[in-house]
């Protein structure tokens, strides 16, 4: 994967995280929604972040939570979607 589309995802989950009131370490393969981490405003936030900053458009992709439940998930939609 390309490690500066994962530094920026990463960048962006840890101060999501951080906003969020959650200041413990994040792996890359973490679960952020299915686990609670994070939560559906947090969700249509990184979602307005991904279409503007990767130019993806969720309206041509079937939404499923999996999708974008942690860092590795959404640096493959990204890569895939690129």
């Amino acid at each position: 994967m390309n490690p500066e589309v994962c530094d920026t995802l990463r960048h962006y989950l840890l101060d999501a995280l951080r906003q969020h009131g959650d200041t413990q370490d994040m792996t890359d393969s973490d679960s952020l929604f299915l686990s609670g981490r994070l939560d559906s405003f947090s969700m249509m936030n990184l979602i307005l972040f991904l279409e503007s900053r990767f130019q993806l458009s969720f309206s041509d992709l079937e939404f499923d939570v999996e999708k974008v439940d942690s860092l590795d998930a959404i640096a493959a939609l990204v890569q895939a979607k690129s």
